[in-house]
């Protein structure tokens, strides 16, 4: 995904779908200079994680 949209995600008030590896994350928040969004699961919010966005799929 790129970095636009991610960061249209973050702010919209709608629940978009967004999947890394297959597991939908929610997305917390961007970080634009080193190109890694910070998320979480559902099931594990407690386990944030820094990921690259391009390795985010919207669904």
């Amino acid at each position: 995904m790129e970095m636009n949209r991610v960061k249209q995600i973050v702010s919209s008030p709608a629940e978009i779908t967004v999947k890394y590896h297959g597991v939908p994350v929610w997305i917390q928040s961007v970080d634009e200079h080193a190109n890694t969004a910070r998320v979480y699961t559902r099931s594990a919010p407690e386990e944030e994680m820094d990921i690259p966005v391009g390795e985010l799929i919207e669904e």
